[in-house]
C-alpha cells in the first residue's frame, strides 16, 4: 500500500509516444518537478493535455518541453501564453485541438467517471461543431463531446500519505482533482509525505484510490520561494 517512489522509479514509465495530462492553471499547482525531469528525459512524441500552455509569458512549467519539441500534440483550451507553444505552432512542430474550458473539463471528468461523453451547448454552428455528432433533447441541440483519457497524469498536491490520500492547498485544487482520475497511472507530487491518518479524511481532495505514485518534490519553503521569483521576475509582485 506505500506508494512512495523515487521520480526515477516514475520515469521509468514514461516513454515515446505515449498521452500525458498535466495538472495544474498557468503554472499554479503544477507538478514543477516532474515536469522538469520530463524535458531532462527527452521523450518525444507526446500528446499532451493541460488546460493552458504556460504561465504566462513562458519559460515556465510547460514551457521547457515545448522549447524541446517534445510535444507533438497538445489539447488544451488556451495556448497564447506560451511564446514557446506558439513558435512550435507556427513552424509546423505542434499540433493544437482546442476545447473551450467547460467542455475540456467536463470532457476529462466524462474520461475519469467511464462515461461516453458529455452533451454541451458550447460551440453549436461554429467551427468548433465541425466533426462531431450532435443530439436533440426536448427540442435543444446539443454536441457530443467525447471523453479525455491519458496514459498518465501528472498533479500536484500539497501534502500525501503513503497510501496515496492527497490534501491540495487554495486554488492547487483548480485541475488536479479532475485530471487525477482520467488516466491509467497517476503520480501525485506533493511538497510533504505524511503518514496514514495524519490527514483529516475532509481535507482529502484526491482518494488514494486514484493515485498510483507519490513523488516528494519540493519543500513548501522551496515551493514559495519558485512562485515568489516568477512573479517578482513578471511584475506579479512588488
Amino acid at each position: 500500500m506505500n506508494k512512495v517512489m523515487e521520480l526515477d522509479q516514475v520515469m521509468g514509465k514514461v516513454h515515446d509516444g505515449m498521452s500525458i495530462m498535466f495538472g495544474g492553471f498557468c503554472g499554479v499547482g503544477a507538478p514543477l518537478t516532474c515536469i522538469q525531469k520530463i524535458a531532462e528525459s527527452g521523450v518525444k512524441d507526446l500528446t499532451v493535455m493541460a488546460v493552458v500552455a504556460t504561465y504566462p509569458g513562458g519559460h515556465f512549467d510547460l514551457a521547457p518541453l515545448f522549447a524541446n519539441k517534445q510535444i507533438k500534440k497538445f489539447i488544451c483550451s488556451h495556448v497564447g501564453t506560451s511564446p514557446e507553444a506558439v513558435q512550435a505552432l507556427k513552424t509546423g512542430d505542434l499540433e493544437i485541438e482546442f476545447f473551450p474550458q467547460g467542455s475540456w473539463i467536463e470532457k476529462v471528468r466524462a474520461g475519469g467517471a467511464g462515461l461516453g461523453g458529455v452533451l454541451v451547448r458550447t460551440g453549436l454552428h461554429t467551427m468548433v461543431e465541425e466533426g462531431k455528432e450532435k443530439i436533440t433533447i426536448d427540442g435543444i441541440e446539443y454536441l457530443i463531446e467525447k471523453p479525455l483519457h491519458a496514459d498518465m497524469a501528472f498533479i500536484k498536491g500539497y501534502r500525501a500519505d503513503k497510501w496515496g490520500n492527497v490534501e491540495y492547498r487554495y486554488t492547487a485544487i483548480n485541475s488536479n482533482p479532475t485530471i487525477a482520475t482520467a488516466a491509467d497511472f497517476t503520480v501525485a507530487e506533493v511538497n510533504e509525505i505524511v503518514e496514514v491518518g495524519d490527514i483529516d479524511p475532509q481535507r482529502v481532495g484526491t482518494p488514494a484510490v486514484f493515485v498510483k505514485a507519490i513523488i516528494q518534490g519540493n519543500t513548501f519553503k522551496e515551493h514559495k520561494a519558485v512562485y515568489h521569483d516568477i512573479w517578482a521576475s513578471t511584475g506579479q509582485l512588488k
